[in-house]
């Protein structure tokens, strides 16, 4: 097969990456990323050396570089520094160092990452997506990315979906959809704290029309780095669902999201909050916490709801008295 045969169209190679041909253009006139030979006619044809140089380019703006330095990177064949492999400064490899959970990130990395994020669900690179998700996961901790870069990135982009005509509907999916996948795969990406075996499960629930799990996904693995066992029932528990699963769990505390004030329902909440169980003279309740913008500030149920991920999981791994 000669070269011409290999080469790909514009529009192949903007398939390809996750970008559109516009964009393939303006690299070319701003940056002068384009191909290194044309076909009569100026037609555009992509050799695997000219596409190596864009995939580069993905990969450094995914990571928060501007267009413009990137591209000269991209097209030097050079590394950003936090690109550097291990060892190659010639210093031995050694293991990321971990950090607490309650760890912050930096600001300014927080809004690189958050960029380099948004820009890779903007290209649907899926692979670039999970990659980024379960690196930061790894090494900053769940409660810090999930308020400080997945939880903006989000709502980002959900900003971009209303203003847009509902054109970035498929981004806001396949984010949610690799957020989810590595809140799942958090115990594998950190250590955890030896389960507390003699304590009872916090049981996390959606109210009955609700469908919005990410955050009770984020509450689950955040526990479960703690230690505190869980069990997670997720989207649109029926209310009988959800008492016939208290009774059998005798949990701790029942965590019931509500995303919109049409889902949050108080008399579902006071039927928790009323059960007990046990033996007679050792009766016990579960802490009942609305949690989610749903309920508003306060609820008739209990204490006022937590505001943030990093409250709950104080509070719900501090032991509550039955």
């Amino acid at each position: 097969m000669n070269d011409s045969a290999a080469a790909l169209t514009s529009g192949a190679v903007a398939r390809r990456l996750g970008v559109s041909p516009t964009t393939l253009r303006s690299w070319d006139r701003r940056y002068g990323l384009g191909p290194a030979a044309r076909t009569q006619g100026r037609h555009r044809r992509w050799t695997p050396e000219d596409i190596a140089v864009l995939e580069h380019m993905c990969r450094l703006t995914a990571g928060g570089i501007p267009p413009g330095e990137a591209a000269r990177l991209a097209s030097e064949g050079s590394r950003a520094p936090s690109e550097k492999a291990p060892g190659e400064s010639g210093v031995p490899p050694t293991r990321p160092r971990r950090r607490d959970a309650s760890t912050v990130l930096p600001l300014s990395d927080v809004r690189q990452e958050c960029r380099g994020l948004a820009r890779a669900a903007v290209r649907l690179d899926a692979q670039e997506m999970q990659s980024r998700l379960d690196s930061l996961v790894g090494e900053h901790g769940l409660v810090p990315v999930w308020e400080e870069v997945m939880v903006p990135t989000l709502r980002a982009v959900g900003r971009k979906w209303e203003l847009s005509d509902d054109r970035y509907v498929e981004v806001e999916h396949l984010l949610s959809w690799h957020i989810s996948t590595t809140l799942r795969s958090a115990p594998l990406l950190r250590p955890r704290t030896a389960p507390l075996l003699d304590t009872s499960p916090v049981l996390l629930a959606c109210m009955p029309d609700e469908q919005h799990t990410l955050p009770l996904e984020a509450l689950n693995a955040a526990l479960g780095e703690k230690g505190v066992p869980t069990r997670m029932l997720g989207a649109a528990v029926p209310p009988e669902a959800l008492v016939a699963a208290v009774r059998r769990t005798g949990p701790s505390a029942v965590v019931l999201w509500s995303q919109a004030r049409s889902t949050a329902g108080e008399a579902v909440a006071r039927r928790v909050a009323a059960m007990e169980w046990g033996p007679a003279g050792a009766r016990r309740r579960a802490l009942v916490l609305p949690a989610g913008p749903g309920w508003g500030r306060t609820t008739r149920t209990g204490p006022a709801r937590v505001g943030n991920l990093r409250d709950a999981v104080t509070l719900l791994s501090t032991p509550h008295p039955g």
